[in-house]
């Protein structure tokens, strides 16, 4: 079984050093996508021995994780492991996803955070919930955290299904049509991690492009 951990990344400089060193394995299965970052980023992650892909400019969550995906598909993987480079993912819990790798029977396996008020920015918790909602009806499954970019997700599924998005909507538009196609989705708790980073979603834009991808979906 090859699992290679696929990270996107825009101005990590702070933390992307700290996540590479974290993650088990050889480095080269550490797929690391420099969206256009102006900071120390990609030579930082270039000097960790990771494999580096860098846009010449900013294209878009989604457009990283397109790039990655093409890649693990031409080398072989298995499965990849997807994780945010701005340390709201514990590393030491790769493990639950390997295991469940390994265990067999689920496609993508989603970590799930612990949702409350309490514990994420309302505004997070808000979006989240109602993108939830929204796309556990849209896929005709129950999927309680869709905005989760921890995640492993089969090749077999990247290689089935065709992306059309390049933003933060992709992590959706993955989950929808996989389950359409009848792959199996399952979960794993995972913490629940905000720290001082400035989130790199745009609110209004972001949720256009969210009910345009919903709205598409609800005539296919």
């Amino acid at each position: 079984m090859k699992i290679g951990f696929l990270i996107p990344v825009y101005n990590e400089e702070k933390t992307i050093n700290k996540l590479i060193q974290a993650l088990p394995g050889d480095k080269k299965d550490i797929i690391v996508i420099d969206d256009g970052s102006i900071d120390r980023t990609p030579e930082i992650a270039e000097k960790a021995g990771v494999t580096l892909f860098k846009h010449k400019q900013n294209m878009g969550k989604g457009q990283a994780h397109r790039t990655g995906f093409q890649y693990a598909i031409e080398q072989g993987y298995d499965y990849l492991i997807t994780l945010d480079g701005d340390g709201q993912h514990n590393p030491e819990e790769v493990s639950k996803f390997i295991k469940r790798i390994e265990n067999g029977g689920e496609d993508i396996i989603v970590g799930v955070r612990r949702r409350s008020p309490w514990n994420m920015p309302l505004i997070r918790y808000l979006t989240n919930l109602a993108t939830s909602c929204v796309v556990s009806f849209l896929a005709h499954c129950t999927i309680k955290d869709t905005q989760s970019g921890y995640r492993a997700i089969s090749t077999k599924v990247l290689r089935n299904i065709s992306l059309t998005t390049c933003n933060f909507q992709t992590e959706s538009e993955i989950l929808i049509k996989a389950a359409r196609l009848g792959y199996k989705i399952g979960e794993v708790p995972i913490s629940t991690i905000y720290q001082d980073e400035n989130s790199k979603i745009r609110p209004f834009l972001d949720t256009v492009r969210f009910i345009t991808l919903a709205l598409k979906s609800m005539w296919r």
